[in-house]
């Protein structure tokens, strides 16, 4: 998914937003920086946790394909004879 850049954007439709406001308000030029400074900062940090928090439930909502590779095989006396996966690469291994 493409959500690399979402917290740029969000950083810099928040700065302007900032700017044009400071702007419209005619305040001193060191206010404005120090504003979009701040806004750049609190909004890059907002960002990276949606980022997080969304590749978080991308996570834990895909299905398990791990444990679906890793079935034990049993023999006839139910004891565990290794993985598939295991089996598999041996048998690929000898040929």
């Amino acid at each position: 998914m493409k959500r690399k850049l979402l917290p740029l954007t969000l950083m810099l439709v928040a700065g302007l937003v900032t700017v044009i406001i400071t702007f419209i308000r005619n305040c001193s030029i060191i206010y404005k920086l120090v504003s979009l400074l701040i806004v750049f900062v609190v909004f890059y940090f907002i960002g990276s946790v949606i980022v997080y928090v969304l590749n978080y439930f991308d996570k834990v909502n895909q299905p398990p394909e791990e444990l679906q590779d890793d079935v034990l095989e049993k023999d006839a006396d139910g004891e565990i004879i290794g993985s598939a996966k295991d089996s598999e690469n041996e048998a690929g291994g000898e040929a």
